[in-house]
């Protein structure tokens, strides 16, 4: 599965939205299930797919999915479909 694919799929599982959901332009205040804890359960499931630690600044900073992709770029995370 594509590296982007598997980001989207961290998303919508993180933050309970439905399969078909699509998160490519979701911000973090557009969104009323993406609140704190939503926020950390979706670090978590990052983490967990990528088998990174992401830094507490980039915890904070995360706050859309392109925003993500940027910052999981800086773990060597390359994104290709």
């Amino acid at each position: 599965m594509a590296d982007l694919q598997r980001l989207r799929d961290a998303f919508r599982t993180s933050l309970d939205l439905p399969a078909d959901t699509p998160v490519d332009e979701l911000q973090y205040q557009d969104n009323a299930q993406w609140d704190s804890l939503a926020h950390m359960s979706l670090i978590a499931a990052i983490e967990d797919e990528f088998s990174i630690m992401i830094d507490t600044d980039d915890v904070i900073n995360m706050s859309s999915f392109q925003e993500a992709v940027r910052i999981l770029g800086k773990y060597g995370v390359a994104f290709n479909e």
